[in-house]
């Protein structure tokens, strides 16, 4: 995975801030629409809370700003470099549904499917790295793929034999967002790309392509697929 880049490597006084080049990048190359998000404040004591001011709040530095935030939504490079101008540490969003949706599955999973899907030769786009949300445990990887493949993932699961709700593994479609490197989400670290946008991902895969791998992959991970693992004696050497 790609480390952030470390602030004091950037010439504060006369480079622009890191997520106004990142957020612009995706609008201006990828021609992503892009929404600015909440972002955490330092309390001073080592600890922090999302700006929202809300101590409660469920996704600290990782929800949108405005309850109108998917229409206000853009993809212009000069709409999106004045919003980060004026909110220079607002989380990075990218709206699901739109240019893509993103198939969202435990880390764990997601590195045995990602390896897999390399072996068959897979075409694959961009992966996301989600720290832990608060209350969940583990990373999330998100597989960007065409619009559509949110609405039709639990047919495409039930086609594989798995019923809804048995696997850990959600779409996320219209009305949704992930949250784009390198925005800082909770107090658990960064968002990062596992792959990287390219020119070689510029045309996305579609989500019937990649959910075999993914399904087997979170198969191998529910609760009584590893308690029969466990159960296994082990090999005679």
């Amino acid at each position: 995975m790609e480390d952030i880049p470390d602030a004091q490597d950037r010439n504060e006084s006369t480079d622009p801030p890191l997520l106004l080049v990142e957020a612009v990048g995706y609008a201006e190359t990828r021609h992503w629409e892009v929404a600015p998000g909440a972002w955490l404040v330092d309390d001073g004591d080592g600890a922090v809370r999302c700006s929202c001011a809300d101590r409660r709040c469920t996704l600290p530095g990782a929800h949108p700003l405005d309850p109108d935030w998917a229409r206000q939504a853009s993809a212009g490079p000069g709409a999106v470099r004045s919003w980060w101008t004026e909110r220079p540490d607002a989380s990075v969003l990218l709206p699901t549904g739109r240019s893509f949706d993103v198939l969202d599955v435990p880390e764990t999973a997601g590195c045995l499917a990602l390896a897999r899907m390399e072996r068959m030769d897979l075409q694959l786009g961009p992966v996301v790295v989600q720290p832990a949300a608060p209350g969940r445990i583990g990373r999330r990887l998100h597989f960007l793929v065409l619009p559509g493949g949110a609405a039709r993932l639990p047919e495409m699961l039930r086609r594989l034999g798995w019923p809804p709700g048995r696997l850990d593994l959600v779409a996320r479609g219209e009305g949704d967002w992930t949250v784009a490197p390198p925005s800082r989400i909770g107090s658990l670290g960064y968002a990062q790309w596992a792959r990287s946008p390219s020119a070689l991902n510029r045309w996305l895969p579609d989500a019937a392509e990649l959910i075999s791998p993914l399904a087997y992959a979170c198969g191998r991970e529910t609760p009584s697929a590893r308690t029969a693992r466990a159960a296994q004696p082990a090999p005679v050497g």
